[in-house]
């Protein structure tokens, strides 16, 4: 699966009383689908993915895929601190129809996490996972940063496509780009403007009788038995990648992109999704001064939304027409006094 571009870290919209909010998750997923990012990821850190059930992670995967647009990519969290809980949450996230699974690092048991501990649970993972499997690494909140020299190992594997980084670091960034230069690459189906071609763009297709689409043509996700018609196929391009590295730090996003990340898995476009877009946009187009007046632009609420977290994230939203709302207890929702500065913050990124 092509990971290029910006993918907002999508929050889980809940009533005051913490029930799941599934109409304000639709609105939300139906905006983002009108937007110009590449895709969505669901059920991360700013998905509060920690506070929800299994049954409840099966439901907002579940809700979101079928509000989402067939041409985004849609990335699942699905991590777990055992192996047999994560594998049942990515077999859910395939039966959904997912392009792929993004894996945070286990850490409840952090002094015993170490280089073979992960090495096992990735390639254990990656082996009988039904979807490509990123890599998540967020110390922030782990208080572990996966290693490079076992990111360069698990990037061998021909299920582990890419990582999503969130320490910010990007000197590390262009280390893991470095270290992982010579994995092998894959071929991809593209669309003819060399963006992601999902599996649910095939499958929402006209089907013709006795065609089948294989994982190989897919670039390594799960096979469907359904197909477009050969014609249609025949009109995608094929695209080679490797190793794909995602930034979780707005902040230096532009950064990130020029030390070799393909893009970004970012809160701040979750309220945001424009400014971040064109960020990429301008990197994308080699309009260096462009592209520095963007990133310049989205600093101080990046900074901000760092500080103050998931709440400051939700009261964006909803200053920018999406659905934010209150977080889950024992997370609370800003003061009037953080209000107005995400209010200021905010007031430049209006989408």
């Amino acid at each position: 699966m092509l990971l290029e571009g910006i993918f907002p870290a999508v929050t889980t919209p809940f009533y005051p009383d913490g029930r799941l909010y599934l109409k304000k998750l639709e609105h939300n997923i139906e905006r983002y689908s009108r937007a110009p990012v590449a895709g969505l990821a669901l059920l991360g850190s700013t998905g509060e993915a920690v506070m929800l059930s299994d049954e409840e992670s099966r439901t907002v995967l579940r809700v979101a895929r079928e509000t989402s647009a067939p041409e985004k990519v849609l990335l699942a969290g699905v991590a777990r601190e055992s192996l047999v809980e994560t594998l049942r949450l990515a077999e859910t996230a395939a039966d959904q129809q997912y392009d792929a699974v993004l894996v945070r690092t286990p850490h409840y048991y952090g002094p015993q996490m170490g280089r073979m501990e992960m090495l096992t649970y990735y390639r254990a993972l990656a082996d009988r996972s039904p979807l490509p499997v990123v890599l998540y690494s967020i110390p922030k909140f782990t208080h572990y940063e996966l290693p490079i020299e076992v990111i360069t190992e698990l990037a061998q594997h021909p299920n582990i496509i890419g990582l999503k980084d969130s320490s910010g670091n990007i000197e590390r960034i262009a280390e893991i780009v470095a270290a992982t230069r010579n994995a092998a690459r894959r071929e991809l189906l593209v669309t003819m403007t060399f963006a992601a071609f999902t599996g649910r763009m095939l499958a929402n297709m006209a089907l013709p009788e006795g065609n089948f689409v294989s994982a190989e043509t897919l670039g390594g996700q799960a096979a469907l038995a359904v197909a477009p018609p050969l014609a249609r196929v025949k009109t995608m391009r094929k695209k080679e990648v490797g190793f794909q590295v995602l930034s979780g730090s707005a902040h230096n996003l532009l950064a990130s992109l020029e030390a070799g990340a393909t893009g970004g898995v970012l809160a701040l476009a979750t309220c945001a999704p424009q400014a971040c877009q064109e960020i990429y946009t301008a990197w994308k187009d080699n309009d260096p001064k462009l592209a520095k007046e963007k990133q310049q632009r989205v600093v101080e609420a990046s900074a901000l939304m760092g500080k103050l977290g998931i709440p400051a994230i939700k009261h964006a939203c909803d200053l920018n027409g999406y659905y934010g709302g209150r977080p889950r207890i024992p997370m609370l929702p800003l003061d009037a006094e953080h209000q107005a500065e995400v209010a200021r913050a905010m007031s430049d990124l209006r989408n």
